[in-house]
């Protein structure tokens, strides 16, 4: 039998009784925000929603994105990305589980130095594939020219956010490169790894 999610009991500044919510929004109050799943538009939109608004209320304290996620849509990834990147508080970024594909691009996203990984996280890299793989050949084409402009922004970004020379980050985006917490340190996608 599932659990669903759990209400704790929180109450709104000058209110005298105390209100039953749920944890992820009593979670969201204190600027932890989670990304634990695939990363589609509308789960995009509510974080980037989050964001915005979090930063509005305070654009000194930081906000905190722990990421569980196998990666998903680039588009939506890129939005939430760029989110990041505008909103004033530092996004410190922490992985837990596995980030994976667009999951890997949001953690290395997230502020320099404020960076960082369960000890046993995994991290995976990868070379953003095709959504059509029926489309004609002009298409296609048309499409794998996008998908070729797309890699080089990506590359180029985590190359920017790790000191990694082009050709290594290139060549570890051609397959599929996972890596453990430490390992993703020494990669320079997180700054630290938890002491547990």
């Amino acid at each position: 039998m599932p659990i669903g999610v759990p209400k704790v009991p929180f109450r709104n500044p000058g209110e005298d009784d105390a209100a039953w919510i749920d944890v992820y929004n009593r979670l969201y109050r204190e600027r932890l925000l989670f990304l634990g799943q695939e990363i589609d538009s509308d789960l995009a939109n509510q974080l980037i929603g989050l964001m915005i608004y979090l930063s509005m209320e305070s654009d000194t304290k930081d906000l905190y994105l722990f990421i569980n996620s196998p990666g998903g849509g680039v588009v939506a990834g890129l939005a939430i990305y760029d989110t990041m990147q505008y909103v004033k508080p530092d996004v410190q970024t922490v992985c837990m589980g596995l980030a994976a594909s667009m999951g890997s691009f949001l953690l290395v996203g997230g502020a320099i130095t404020k960076r960082l990984a369960f000890p046993h996280a995994w991290v995976m890299i990868h070379q953003p594939g095709c959504a059509y793989y029926q489309a004609q050949a002009g298409e296609f084409l048309l499409e794998a020219e996008e998908l070729l402009k797309l890699r080089e922004s990506i590359t180029t970004i985590y190359v920017q956010r790790t000191g990694k020379p082009f050709w290594v980050v290139y060549e570890d985006m051609e397959r599929d490169a996972f890596m453990s917490a430490t390992e993703a340190q020494a990669h320079g996608i997180v700054d630290l790894v938890a002491v547990q």
